[in-house]
């Protein structure tokens, strides 16, 4: 199945991280999904790689209730630090709910029912994104090969039904505070992320 609908221009991007290429791809739902890379990704050789789905509280606004600001610096950082890598930033708010459905589920968990529970009231799935075209967007890249940043163990499970190898898994464990404790735990216990800081 082909998901990429239309692959745009390769353009320069510095950012305070390090000098990135970025590009775009439109999905069959018109959304854009961003490619950002660094040094050589197309030589055979696996690339650290990170799937970031967007999250405009914590990426932008700096938001504590959930770790998805510090994953995205973090993962940044480690791409620059060797100089190579990519980073996949997916049009996926709030698990694949969009951003008014999120804002919709954080009411629900302000009245005490937790991130799984709150989706599932709204008619949603926990978890509703996908990675088919992840995968695609990497080999369009160049690249089946990734030692992956994620605590996610659905995205190995995807990734590898769509032909891409994971190589080795990296944890990407931070932020955690007393705002988003109790989501971190939740993500550990009922939706199987792999975190080591467990209740």
């Amino acid at each position: 199945m082909t998901y990429i609908k239309e692959h745009g221009p390769i353009a320069q991007l510095p950012t305070r991280y390090g000098h990135f290429e970025i590009s775009v791809y439109k999905d069959l739902h018109d959304l854009d999904h961003v490619l950002l890379s660094m040094g050589k990704i197309d030589d055979g050789q696996p690339v650290l790689c990170r799937i970031h789905s967007e999250c405009l509280t914590g990426d932008v606004l700096g938001s504590l209730r959930c770790d998805c600001g510090f994953q995205l610096e973090a993962a940044l950082q480690a791409i620059a630090a060797q100089e190579r890598g990519a980073l996949l930033y997916m049009r996926q708010e709030g698990r694949g709910i969009g951003l008014y459905n999120k804002i919709r589920a954080y009411k629900l968990q302000d009245g005490g029912l937790d991130t799984v529970d709150a989706n599932v009231q709204l008619g949603f799935e926990p978890d509703e994104r996908h990675y088919g075209i992840c995968a695609e967007i990497m080999k369009s890249a160049g690249f089946d090969q990734v030692i992956i940043m994620t605590n996610n163990p659905d995205k190995l499970n995807s990734l590898s039904r769509h032909g891409i190898t994971i190589v080795e898994r990296r944890p990407l464990e931070y932020g955690r505070n007393e705002f988003n404790s109790a989501y971190l735990d939740t993500k550990a216990l009922r939706m199987g992320h792999l975190l080591r800081h467990q209740i």
